[in-house]
């Protein structure tokens, strides 16, 4: 019987159904290649609808009730269900003309529609072609609207227009600025408009020239004022936004007198009180990077030899270290220096205690940007607000005799290099939210960072009992310390300290023994790994029977046992032949190694009959000797009446394994020894490891990549 042939399934067919108000759908199928106006006048045929022009398909799913056009129906898949609607145009002028002659309440319902039809740009583009944003800017503008609906929907209406970005901000008169900066500044009395008049006011400093009204108009204390009143996360996260976009904005000048507001404990707890979304968690992100972006200048900022105040700061800190230098003066001093004794110190002797790679002219260690001279006034921060802590360190490590000091100096130049590179200080912002509450909890955050991460550093470094030449170790570890620490997003500055000393140095390192494994565990699952392992396995095999097999050719020299127990200084002698054909053994002493020829006895290899171990062994039933020895036992038999066994008792286990797994080669069998196990896994797990040097890094996928199916013909390879 012929088979029936299969019809070739035509790929622009898509089967959906349509639905229209009050008829029964129709199931359809819909060429992707004819035009949708004339699939559409068939569709209103059907139902009887004489004026197709003004219908169009509109998506009906929740996510998605755009109109269907030429551009976006390849979203339309078989099982899809569209509704049959009026067209964006139609629709578009019924509109307009609503809010020009309708009531209030047809005009709030009209607006309520409007604000979630705009955000199909299809709509929007002919709603804007009709003079339609003109009509919901009046409204907006209008002083005497009383009506809150209506603000509402307009302001949330523009707002979605404008979303699309096909009309320029520069539009904007200053009495529709003005309007929305009065909704901002009496936000209780327009809580249902505020949202979307922040998010206007941000888009209009953003893009347009008209941000100097705003920046004049809207205080920061009006922004912060609304943070702490607000009921909405919405109003919140809007708020915070334009905060951001003032700050984008302003000078240099401006932007600390920001940062310094915004700083007050009053107003970081309105920031950070309140985080509810991930869009306001991005915001503050966004805040934090501008905030810590002010550090910057000073980062890129090398010493000046004019500059007296960063000079100071580097003798301070040799006066709060050493107490001006008057305990170490020597033992006839009062501490009471005199112009022409200070004119005899010898400065560079304290400079070098406190770890500056230039003793003579410390300033010279902070020329390299960054940190530059951010580095300089961390360390004073740190002495002149922990100078307990800071004493300690520098007596601790400049009294020490050894090679193991901790220079405080070189130390903290390349800490601050390393926050500033973890922080991303002076980078823009990325879509990577990395918000840190922290450094919404203090006056001086990243100072007080600094501190916390210094103490950590010099402990890390007794911990690993670090040198000189472990530096770029003891960071590789700190920079891991600090880095796990904030994944956990520490509340404040006092958890962050609670939470990185828990972060050890025996801590970091079990951690990355556990990652290790873990990677090396789940790449070995992987289809693609599996299949590399059974194509090596036979080679590395080999290796291992080779090894056992030259071994044997080496020869091992065995103790002698007579009637169950061990004779004392009586060895014998057993070696391979190099052609592995013959077993040669013979007496011996305890201190030579015989020759193939010295040893008289031998024993064909193809006469052997089978390998026996431990209690097995006929020299074994009736000793009486050691559980050991048992273990180490083994003996061959043979098939010829000339030689009933051969028996073995080896000096310890590994010599045990190889023996046997040698034997056992030696007779075409499987290897069993514990031994021979452990050298497999280890010589192909360094075998895998080296073939997939090249991947560092990359993630290798469990499963390999599917097939693609058969396209339904090869026309394509004649297509020119």
């Amino acid at each position: 019987m012929i088979p029936k042939k299969m019809p070739v399934k035509d790929a622009h067919i898509v089967k959906i159904a349509v639905e229209f108000e009050n008829h029964i759908a129709q199931l359809i199928n819909l060429d992707q290649r004819q035009p949708l106006t004339g699939k559409i006048q068939e569709i209103c045929s059907c139902w009887g609808i004489v004026d197709p022009e003004n219908y169009a398909l509109q998506f009906c799913e929740t996510n998605n009730q755009k109109y269907v056009t030429e551009k976006n129906r390849n979203e339309i898949k078989n099982g899809s269900v569209l509704r049959l609607q009026y067209s964006p145009s139609k629709t578009a002028n019924d509109a307009l003309e609503t809010l020009r002659t309708g009531s209030t309440f047809d005009k709030i319902k009209c607006l309520k529609e409007l604000s979630s039809l705009s955000v199909d740009l299809t709509f929007a583009l002919e709603f804007i072609k009709e003079q339609g944003l003109d009509i919901i800017i009046s409204m907006i503008e209008e002083p005497s609207e009383k009506e809150d609906e209506i603000l509402k929907y307009s302001l949330k209406s523009f707002v979605e227009l404008m979303e699309h970005g096909t009309v320029s901000w520069e539009i904007l008169q200053s009495s529709f600025v003005e309007r929305n900066i009065y909704i901002v500044r009496n936000f209780q009395h327009f809580s249902k408009c505020t949202e979307s008049a922040l998010s206007n006011l941000e888009n209009i400093v953003q893009n347009s020239s008209k941000h100097n009204l705003v920046e004049h108009e809207v205080t920061l204390q009006d922004l912060l004022r609304l943070l702490q009143d607000a009921n909405s996360s919405v109003i919140m996260q809007n708020a915070i936004a334009l905060i951001n976009a003032l700050f984008i904005k302003a000078n240099e000048a401006r932007k600390r007198q920001i940062a310094h507001t915004i700083s007050a404990k009053q107003y970081r707890l309105a920031l950070i009180g309140n985080v509810t979304s991930t869009e306001m968690t991005h915001q503050l992100y966004v805040l934090q990077t501008l905030t810590l972006g002010l550090l910057e200048q000073r980062m890129r900022m090398k010493i000046n030899a004019q500059d007296q105040d960063a000079h100071e700061k580097i003798k301070e800190l040799r006066r709060i270290a050493f107490d001006d230098y008057s305990g170490i003066m020597g033992s006839g001093g009062s501490g009471n220096l005199s112009a022409a004794n200070i004119g005899n110190v010898n400065f560079a002797q304290y400079y070098k205690k406190l770890g500056f790679k230039s003793d003579i002219n410390p300033a010279q260690d902070f020329i390299e940007t960054p940190p530059g001279i951010l580095a300089l006034d961390c360390m004073v921060y740190f002495a002149r607000n922990f100078t307990q802590q800071y004493t300690k360190i520098v007596h601790e490590n400049s009294c020490r005799g050894d090679e193991h000091e901790c220079p405080f100096g070189r130390t903290s130049i390349e800490l601050v290099k390393v926050l500033c590179d973890i922080l991303r200080i002076g980078e823009p912002p990325s879509d990577q939210s990395d918000f840190q509450p922290m450094f919404f909890t203090h006056d001086h955050p990243f100072e007080e960072f600094f501190c916390i991460c210094i103490m950590t550093l010099n402990r890390t470094w007794k911990d690993m009992r670090a040198t000189g030449e472990d530096f770029l170790k003891v960071f590789s570890v700190v920079r891991e310390q600090i880095t796990r620490t904030l994944k956990q997003r520490p509340d404040n500055l006092e958890d962050f300290r609670g939470k990185i000393a828990h972060f050890t140095y025996q801590t970091i390192t079990n951690l990355r023994q556990q990652e290790r494994t873990s990677k090396e565990e789940c790449d070995s699952t992987a289809s693609a790994i599996v299949k590399l392992k059974e194509k090596i396995s036979p080679h590395i095999l080999d290796l291992i029977k080779q090894q056992r097999l030259a071994f044997l050719v080496e020869g091992t020299r065995f103790s002698k046992y007579s009637r169950g127990a061990r004779s004392k200084d009586k060895f014998w002698y057993a070696r391979l032949s190099p052609n592995f054909k013959v077993i040669h053994y013979g007496d011996c002493d305890e201190k030579t190694i015989p020759t193939l020829e010295e040893l008289p006895n031998k024993v064909s290899v193809i006469d052997i009959k089978q390998l026996l171990e431990g209690k097995e062994c006929p020299h074994m039933k009736e000793m009486r000797t050691r559980k050991s020895a048992v273990n180490l036992a083994f003996s061959i038999t043979f098939d010829s009446m000339d030689h009933s066994t051969l028996d073995f008792v080896a000096p310890d286990e590994t010599i045990f394994n190889y023996w046997t797994d040698g034997i056992n080669a030696l007779l075409g069998q499987e290897m069993v020894s514990k031994q021979k196990k452990e050298d497999f896994d280890t010589l192909l797990s360094m075998e895998i490891k080296l073939r997939l040097l090249d991947t560092e890094g990359v993630d290798i996928s469990k499963d390999s990549p599917p097939i693609p199916e058969d396209p339904e013909n090869y026309d394509f390879c004649f297509e020119s």
